[in-house]
């Protein structure tokens, strides 16, 4: 099983350890796109017009400064720098050392700035969206989907994929349809489906823990997966198409 995740658009900064090495994050193949980003980024990111170009607010004016010096800022591992709700919801911190095994082999996060990485991978804290346009590099969901195709298809094999990404990232890799099941998450009012994005966040990141740490084989169809889900959810699936994964919709109260 491989669970895609997004990252958080909160951080977490380290105080301490060891700057980030390109070279020892997981695909390596991806240090010198990587090392591209980077470069683009500092560049955009000590520009007079920085909060436009990164399209992020004048209070986020800390995040920026720290974009600025990413190679000699400490480093730690990513399931510590991720703070958002998906993450908080996930809670790397409380699996038994095997569950926090199965998190590093099982979960990839699609990134803007590092293309995809490992939960353990050591990076600083940053800012950057999937959605910006990045001075002389462009749009990074279709930079990084020039990229991305061959080390996640081979990372991926024959195992089932559990799309957890919002739709910022999805773009960057495209999945094989016949073995993906992309997580949506709806709320019922009055008999209608709801796309809720803070629950959907929150939900995924549950879905993601219950599938780590749950007893028993990890799924290994979309089928198997909508078992799985309705352990813990009323949940339904949709079977894939030639064009289309599979899509499993977690319905909450």
């Amino acid at each position: 099983m491989l669970i895609l995740l997004p990252p958080s658009e909160g951080k977490a900064a380290a105080r301490r350890g060891d700057p980030l090495v390109l070279e020892d994050l997981a695909f390596p193949g991806l240090t010198a796109a990587r090392r591209t980003v980077l470069t683009g980024l500092e560049a955009a990111s000590a520009h007079d017009d920085a909060h436009t170009l990164l399209g992020v607010g004048a209070s986020l004016a800390e995040d920026l400064c720290r974009n600025l010096v990413l190679e000699t800022a400490p480093a730690a591992p990513a399931h510590d720098v991720y703070s958002g709700v998906l993450y908080d919801a996930l809670g790397y911190a409380t699996m038994t050392a095997v569950q926090k095994r199965r998190a590093r082999e099982q979960c990839v996060v699609v990134s803007g700035l590092w293309g995809a990485i490992g939960l353990g991978d050591r990076i600083p804290a940053y800012r950057l969206s999937m959605s910006v346009d990045l001075p002389g590099i462009g749009r990074l969901a279709s930079y990084w989907k020039q990229h991305l195709a061959d080390p996640l298809t081979g990372r991926a094999g024959a195992d089932l994929i559990v799309d957890c990404r919002s739709s910022t990232y999805t773009p960057a890799w495209v999945p094989p349809p016949q073995q993906t099941a992309a997580v949506g998450v709806f709320q019922l009012r009055k008999g209608k489906r709801t796309v809720v994005s803070h629950f959907a966040k929150h939900t995924r990141g549950e879905l993601a823990r219950h599938l780590l740490t749950r007893r028993g084989a990890a799924p290994t169809s979309p089928e198997a997966l909508l078992r799985a889900t309705q352990e813990r959810w009323s949940a339904e699936l949709t079977p894939a198409t030639a064009r289309k994964p599979a899509q499993l919709a977690i319905l909450i109260d």
